[in-house]
């Protein structure tokens, strides 16, 4: 079999350029983002907040592995770690329990991470509910 030098640098173009998406597919996930949020005030006023994370988990070398809860000024009041993916859940609902939030705080913003790209998809800011 013959094959022509422009045949064989298409060919090797379309292997390089197939290899370079099979090995970044976790790159393709995006960033975690929340779709909602809920806020219960416990006994000893401490808040339980209830996080819906959406993540395109890839498996563990890429998925969403984190949700904070952040004072309006950017502290971090409480992170509920998530320790595997959820590749079959998604978009899936945790809660993070016996968090302390300031007194004089009338809102929090909730964001998750991913073991990629770490912070920065989509935020959710909630009310917080009153005594």
């Amino acid at each position: 079999m013959v094959f022509h030098h422009k045949c064989i640098a298409a060919l090797g173009v379309a292997m390089f350029a197939a290899t370079l998406v099979a090995g970044s597919n976790s790159a393709f996930a995006g960033e975690a983002d929340v779709l909602a949020a809920n806020a219960v005030r416990e006994e000893g006023g401490t808040y339980r907040f209830d996080v819906t994370v959406r993540h395109d988990d890839t498996g563990w070398e890429h998925y969403a592995d984190r949700f904070e809860v952040l004072a309006p000024d950017g502290t971090v009041l409480g992170t509920r770690i998530l320790h595997h993916p959820h590749v079959e859940e998604q978009p899936f609902t945790r809660s993070l329990t016996r968090v302390m939030v300031p007194a004089d705080l009338k809102q929090v913003r909730i964001r998750a991470g991913d073991s990629v790209h770490g912070t920065g998809g989509a935020e959710v800011t909630i009310q917080l509910p009153s005594h």
